[in-house]
């Protein structure tokens, strides 16, 4: 008799830190919750409530240091499954970078907080001579832009046709205004690029912090769903930012009851599978 194998369910995205005032000065006081220290001694008590059996950490602080430091987290808590890093992709000699980093098979991709550049950045040739060089070593790249920045992303990602990317919390949508154009044309033709992905993350921190429901979220998720489907989706918590406005377990719920009428096999897309071909997770140890 064979025995059925349960499929990993993966965070795609959460970050550990070490925080301080002059590294994360963008969190305003309204996140004042999270001004603290957040490492894998309190997240792993939250993914056994939620069922979750492994994370990707992503970076969130744009240094070497941190990367190094994500990679040794990673190296001693096996449920931390990769990490997605921050590199000097415009350094002439990010190759070399490259090559010391991607040494560690942990590290699965590269990300940039493009929301805190102008939108020129994406055209830069240093920084696309950087991105070029990420499918050697088969890393990914995470795309974090706020919504009006989508039409630059597009151009961007339509120059590295052959590169994995995944968007970060859906681009960051006016959710609190409940504002739905022209995020949702943008999205809509984003996604017509069959190398691009999509987190479902990052949500309840573009709404009302104290008063967002469900139904705020409901049109951007369904909006989510129908451009990318099932198959280019992935589940992240975007903890511990997420805590700012809502508990990690509570999270995991609300996108369960969100993707609750797909397919078991859908759900199972969603909340691992995607996440495990994306970023090319090791599922041996679970």
């Amino acid at each position: 008799m064979s025995i059925e194998t349960k499929p990993m369910r993966v965070d795609a995205h959460q970050h550990f830190w070490q925080y301080t005032r002059e590294e994360f000065g963008w969190i305003n006081d309204s996140m004042a919750a999270i001004r603290r220290d957040f490492l894998p001694a309190d997240l792993l008590p939250l993914l056994d409530e939620a069922g979750i059996d492994a994370t990707v950490a992503v970076q969130a602080c744009q240094s070497l240091a941190e990367t190094e430091w994500l990679l040794e987290l990673a190296d001693k808590e096996p449920r931390i499954a990769g990490v997605v890093g921050w590199v000097p992709l415009i350094d002439p000699n990010v190759e070399r970078t490259l090559d010391t980093l991607s040494a560690n098979p942990k590290l699965k991709g590269v990300r940039h907080v493009l929301q805190g550049e102008p939108d020129e950045y994406m055209a830069r040739d240093d920084f696309n001579s950087g991105i070029a060089l990420l499918q050697r070593y088969s890393l990914t790249y995470d795309v974090l832009i706020f919504e009006r920045q989508l039409p630059a992303a597009i151009r961007f990602v339509d120059k590295h046709p052959e590169q994995p990317m995944v968007l970060d919390h859906i681009a960051k949508p006016l959710i609190a205004v409940r504002e739905l154009e022209p995020w949702r044309t943008h999205i809509r033709e984003l996604a017509r690029r069959p190398h691009v992905s999509c987190k479902l993350s990052g949500m309840v921190t573009e709404a009302d912090f104290d008063e967002w429901t469900v139904d705020d979220l409901r049109p951007y998720v369904e909006t989510a769903l129908e451009a990318f489907g099932p198959e280019r989706l992935l589940f992240g918590s975007d903890w511990p930012v997420c805590a700012a406005a809502c508990g990690y377990v509570r999270w995991a719920n609300v996108v369960k009851d969100f993707v609750s009428e797909l397919s078991r096999n859908e759900q199972e897309m969603i909340f691992g599978r995607n996440a495990v071909r994306f970023y090319r997770l090791d599922e041996s140890s679970y």
